[in-house]
């Protein structure tokens, strides 16, 4: 018995009673568990004895097939790619948030056109950057495990289909996380026809599973507990921090960026689709729609802290607060705050008063279980 296997880790857990019994999460454990059986011996530069013997050197070993996990927030996904990735018997592998991969291509992308021509043809690398970066990235890691698979950017739909292709090809192999089908990716965006061949090659060289859990196992830890707290001080703060921890099971998150229109938002603290700011950093900050949209697009809560009582000498931060009450509220997205004050009273006057008092309303019903346990709406 491997204890490392993700299916012995799963019903270890079951055992143990920290996980309940689903059907969904054991289907994904057990094709998990095959997965890492065949990665034990895989090697993508060597031919498996028996091709060796029969076809020679040249036939090497086909590489397994990876795993698309998508279903609703909540259901398990991440919980389920923990127990593989770190039991995986393989030395060459990553786990990594898939915008902040594509941001790292992209950076390599831009790096490879400002070398000088000379150089490149020196190192035999011609003028496609994406070939040379995909036998970067398959020399330094077999098994790549993405979190949160979402295609939103043009930039990075255009490129996606040569550069898995040619992953692919150099037997990487590929786990996938996503809360969308791959039908649904890039769902609605420019061009998306260009982008359909790469959606049916993923579907080809990766199984496709669908975690329709009963529950959501991190929104169920919130059920019943307060996620706005007023006043501000240390218990409002520890509040925060617990809540970060029972949706994400970190106790703090990794600062990440995002690309909005060419510009970079910095999020102090991520993790499982779960962000942290605090009101300075969100509404005193130069930011308007467009950055709290791609939030949204992002994540599946915000917990936002320091929210003061405002007054008509802090319209600006007001109204911006307003428009990111808005854009969290049509997409679904789950917000846990503390705050100086009550609802009611954060804009009690001043200009935009009365306008107010529509976001008063949003926030209170925000703090409902109803709005609470919907799902993440994804406005695209």
């Amino acid at each position: 018995m491997d204890a490392n296997a993700p299916l012995e880790r799963y019903r270890a857990l079951r055992r143990t009673g920290q996980l309940d019994s689903d059907p969904g999460q054991e289907l994904a454990a057990e094709k998990l568990q095959m997965l890492h059986h065949r990665l034990a011996q895989y090697d993508p530069n060597q031919a498996s004895g028996w091709r060796q013997f029969l076809f020679g050197r040249g036939q090497k070993e086909p590489a397994p097939e990876g795993l698309y996990i998508y279903g609703e927030v909540g259901r398990g996904k991440s919980m389920l790619m923990d127990m593989f990735f770190e039991g995986a018997p393989i030395t060459r592998k990553r786990r990594v948030h898939f915008h902040e991969f594509m941001g790292e291509v992209h950076g390599r992308i831009n790096a490879f056109r400002k070398a000088p021509a000379h150089e490149r043809a020196k190192q035999g690398r011609g003028d496609d950057p994406i070939p040379p970066i995909a036998e970067d990235i398959a020399e330094a890691t077999w098994l790549l495990c993405f979190d949160e698979f979402e295609v939103r950017d043009i930039a990075d739909a255009t490129i996606l289909g040569r550069l898995f292709g040619r992953l692919f090809e150099l037997g990487v192999v590929v786990i996938a996380t996503s809360n969308r089908a791959p039908d649904d990716l890039y769902k609605g965006g420019l061009n998306r026809q260009l982008f359909l061949p790469f959606i049916e090659d993923l579907k080809q060289r990766l199984g496709i599973l669908c975690l329709e859990g009963r529950q959501d196992y991190r929104l169920a830890r919130m059920r019943g507990v307060p996620v706005y707290y007023t006043p501000l001080g240390a218990a409002a703060e520890r509040a925060l921090d617990t809540a970060f921890e029972n949706l994400t099971d970190k106790p703090a998150g990794e600062p990440a960026e995002v690309e909005v229109r060419g510009r970079t938002l910095v999020v102090p603290q991520q993790a499982k689709g779960v962000a942290r700011f605090s009101f300075p950093e969100l509404c005193e900050a130069a930011l308007g729609a467009h950055d709290y949209l791609e939030l949204a697009q992002h994540y599946h809560t915000l917990i936002l802290s320091d929210i003061p009582q405002l007054g008509s000498e802090r319209r600006n931060e007001a109204r911006r607060f307003v428009i990111l009450i808005d854009v969290l509220y049509d997409n679904g997205i789950k917000l846990i705050a503390s705050a100086e004050t009550e609802v009611e009273q954060i804009y009690p006057k001043g200009d935009g008063g009365f306008e107010f008092q529509r976001t008063v309303s949003r926030l209170t019903e925000m703090q409902s279980a109803e709005y609470f346990e919907a799902p993440h709406r994804m406005v695209v």
